[in-house]
């Protein structure tokens, strides 16, 4: 218990957290401007290996976040061609990407380091505090950049979707598009550019994975999109929503690892299944209760 309350396991609620949240926050503008995302997974797995990719070939950490971010937008820019444009359906369209990308990093994984597991080790942004013990690793985190770059998206997040124009206008596509196009809104690119918000968060939530290990491994999103769209759904498509719902699924995640550390003899399988067990939990409590926006998964007319 006293391992649980620690300092140490508060560090590591943070570190798991992180990905999570800027993740859900990517889903939360997708999905408010209505366009469902499922590729998630896929963006933050082509931004890991992105970030690892422009490191390795630069040898400078911030030009790899930079291409990790670029990754993400990738992504996201084809399944906005292949939704806005040619009109696919946007779950379907969402896995097959999560497929294609999971397949894509595996491939380009073998073909540049010729390894089917794991690329080579990258330098990645230091923590600009640094000190030794609990209190170290604390100062460690709060001092890291990107930690504090995904604290200020968090927040800035909320003022972009509720205080400003564009914010307005993006959920108006969620809610009522036709009326949208009707008051000037131009829906398509609107929608457009909550898809690039989306890949440029999430891609940088690829990139905290890569840089936490230094390195990329195939699979390492490890199904976190999937519970970023939990979080998204828990948190009623809310940025601080997301963000808080994300907390609630890295300490389900760090207490499985600590119960593990602990030997409680209960099956390892079982405690990684905490997670996702949660968020199965969390969406049951929201059925017939979190109301999505209204246009979710319609076109610009309004039509499905």
């Amino acid at each position: 218990m006293s391992a649980i309350l620690s300092l140490v396991f508060l560090v590591q609620v943070l570190r798991i957290c992180l990905p999570y949240a800027l993740a859900a926050l990517g889903g939360t503008f997708s999905e408010r401007g209505g366009v469902p995302n499922i590729a998630l997974e896929g963006i933050m797995l082509a931004g890991a290996f992105a970030f690892v990719l422009g490191a390795w070939a630069t040898g400078q950490p911030w030009l790899g976040v930079l291409a990790g971010v670029l990754g993400g937008v990738g992504i996201a820019l084809l399944l906005a061609l292949v939704t806005l444009r040619f009109g696919a359906d946007a779950v379907v369209a969402g896995v097959a990407l999560n497929l294609l990308v999971a397949g894509g990093t595996r491939f380009l994984l073998k073909l540049t380091w010729d390894s089917a597991s794991n690329s080579c080790r990258v330098e990645a942004p230091a923590p600009w505090l640094a000190g030794e013990g609990a209190l170290g690793a604390l100062a460690g985190l709060l001092g890291h950049p990107l930690f504090l770059l995904a604290v200020l998206l968090c927040a800035g997040s909320h003022v972009l979707l509720f205080r400003t124009r564009f914010g307005l206008r993006l959920r108006a596509c969620g809610e009522h598009p036709a009326a949208a196009e009707a008051a000037g809104v131009p829906v398509g690119r609107t929608r457009l550019w909550g898809l690039l918000l989306s890949g440029a968060l999430c891609g940088l939530a690829g990139v905290w994975l890569a840089a936490e290990q230094h390195q990329f491994s195939d699979g390492m999103s490890g199904g976190r999109g999937y519970i970023a769209l939990a979080a998204v759904v828990s948190g009623r498509w809310n940025p601080l929503g997301a963000v808080l719902a994300c907390l609630v699924f890295g300490a389900a995640e760090a207490l499985q690892m600590a119960l593990q550390g602990a030997g409680t003899g209960l099956p390892t399988q079982l405690l990684q299944a905490l997670p996702y067990l949660l968020a199965l939990v969390a969406l049951c409590g929201l059925v017939g209760r979190a109301r999505p926006p209204a246009a979710l998964g319609q076109g610009q007319d309004g039509e499905e």
